[in-house]
């Protein structure tokens, strides 16, 4: 088993997330991606524009077509450090099983501000995906394969502006969008903005 954990706010989840999942996975083979939605992210205390469980469904929704991918409630109800979120899954797996943890190169240049970095670094291998002749530093230590991706020009704080503004954004899948209608999330009037 090949197995990649990508966690995220997912708020809302969109295509740059799903190609980025793709292309781990065709390149490293993997056997899953498992997107884990974070309930109370550290870094960003507060900041969530969806409830936990919008965020999930809309995950569970993106991911219905990958037989791939899996969204996890992992770190449902407790503050998301990646530390507890690897060694859970770790815990599941069997010894010769490979694990990676998918992120991206911006997030990375992080790592050494993270809840016990260090046991992080030495837990797992990193995926650090960037736009071809990035540079970044890699703390010691730490075991990692570059995916050198395209920079897909979408991100969710510039979708959630335009659903204030009723506009249709791109990148964001049609049963992504439809979810958020039927549920008026992220300022969205439902009789201004057209799913199809």
């Amino acid at each position: 088993m090949r197995l990649a954990i990508l966690g995220g706010t997912f708020d809302p989840i969109h295509q740059a997330h799903l190609a980025l999942a793709r292309e781990a996975a065709e390149r490293f083979r993997l056997d899953r991606v498992l997107l884990v939605p974070a309930s109370h992210p550290p870094h960003k205390p507060g900041m969530t524009h969806a409830a936990y469980r919008d965020r999930v469904r809309m995950a569970e929704l993106a991911c219905a077509a990958e037989s791939r991918f899996e969204v996890s409630r992992l770190e449902e109800d407790t503050a998301s450090y990646s530390i507890d979120t690897i060694t859970k899954v770790r815990e599941g797996l069997k010894p010769d099983d490979a694990l990676f943890f998918l992120i991206g190169a911006d997030a990375f240049a992080e790592i050494e501000s993270w809840k016990c970095w260090r046991d992080v670094v030495r837990a797992i291998t990193f995926i650090v995906a960037s736009r071809p002749g990035h540079r970044y530093r890699v703390p010691e230590g730490a075991s990692i394969e570059r995916l050198e991706t395209i920079d897909l020009p979408f991100s969710s704080s510039a979708i959630r502006r335009a659903l204030a503004r009723s506009e249709r954004p791109s990148g964001l899948p049609d049963v992504v969008l439809d979810y958020i209608i039927q549920n008026k999330l992220y300022g969205v009037q439902p009789t201004r903005v057209t799913s199809h």
